[in-house]
């Protein structure tokens, strides 16, 4: 598989009206933004169970978010389906659920990965904390390079 086959799904979520919540929805915009081949942007407010069917599609997936506990520097952790679908039918779902979701239903899930951006303001208003700008820097230089390098290999040796 080459790059030009993988499909990449890279979904930001989170609420942009609370500053800081908004830097995975943002860092999503902005990989869209790149216009690189092979790559899908989805954000939301939200996970929701819906999203199943694009991560089904998809060969790799990375989940953009903010994240008050994240350490620094931020880091792509791969994840793995969660052993059931649990709670993914109620208000909001997770990644690892949404990945049980799309096995369940599709017979498939892509290999995925979150990226927890470090926040500290979630009041009300827009733009970032010094903080928040910083990891949306580093997210953004993260998931290019997993893009343009370890996606395509990581994929081929998967499958």
């Amino acid at each position: 598989m080459n790059a030009d086959e993988t499909k990449i799904l890279v979904i930001g979520y989170g609420n942009t009206l609370r500053r800081d919540d908004g830097v995975g929805v943002k860092i999503a915009e902005a990989v869209a933004a790149m216009d690189l081949p092979g790559v899908t942007v989805i954000t939301r407010h939200q996970l929701a169970p819906e999203l199943a069917v694009p991560i089904s599609e998809a060969d790799a997936v990375v989940f953009v978010d903010a994240e008050v506990k994240a350490s620094e520097p931020i880091k792509l952790r791969m994840i793995k389906p969660a052993e059931t679908v649990g709670r993914i039918l109620a208000h909001a779902a997770d990644p690892r659920s949404l990945l049980a979701l799309a096995k369940e239903v599709f017979g498939r899930n892509p290999i995925a990965w979150t990226l927890g951006v470090p926040v500290e303001d979630f009041n009300f208003g827009d733009g970032f904390s010094s903080r928040a700008e910083k990891g949306f820097q580093d997210a953004l230089k993260q998931i290019r390079g997993l893009i343009q390098n370890k996606f395509c290999e990581t994929v081929a040796n998967a499958g």
